[in-house]
């Protein structure tokens, strides 16, 4: 009866985890409302089709999808800067539109100059998908910084069309 109840317990705990359905700590929370403030909440993390987290507005019962919030790691996996990975969490709203940008971890030698200065995250916001995302032109340009800067255009860039292909559905012709 003992192990029954072990087993009962455990997959209690484990069931959630395994399909990637559990609750948001506050930290995460808070970085989800940072790239994304006009959400009122937040799913848990989705895993298909891409890894994501859905953000709504509106109250509890009346909420709809306001858009999307996803890791550049997660979606673009290969993307380095000059120091390995940068980890950004990026939000993108239901007419292809990135909310914000938030680098939460990097290893790069210039950072403190580049990607990490709030300046950076701030010229994604507002920007659309379908912009080339290049450095120099509507990206800023950093001197010494440019493997880091171009990684990170290209993460944000792609992954964020990979989530709109995957969950934004394509406007159509007027009937």
């Amino acid at each position: 009866m003992r192990s029954v109840g072990l087993v009962l317990l455990s997959a209690a705990i484990l069931l959630p985890i395994a399909s990637g359905q559990t609750t948001l700590d506050k930290t995460l929370e808070a970085q989800l409302k940072r790239v994304f403030p006009n959400a009122t909440s937040f799913s848990a993390k989705q895993a298909t089709p891409v890894p994501h987290y859905v953000a709504y507005t509106g109250n509890p019962g009346t909420q709809t999808v306001a858009g999307y919030v996803f890791w550049t790691t997660e979606l673009e996996p290969l993307e380095r800067g000059y120091d390995g990975p940068i980890k950004m969490l990026v939000g993108l709203d239901t007419s292809a539109h990135l909310t914000g940008v938030l680098v939460t971890e990097h290893h790069e030698p210039y950072g403190y100059f580049s990607v990490e200065l709030p300046a950076f995250a701030q010229q994604f916001r507002g920007k659309d998908i379908r912009d080339p995302f290049k450095v120099g032109g509507d990206v800023a340009a950093v001197s010494r910084a440019s493997i880091s800067i171009n990684s990170s255009s290209r993460a944000i860039r792609n992954g964020a069309r990979r989530v709109a292909r995957a969950l934004l559905t394509p406007v159509g012709p007027a009937k």
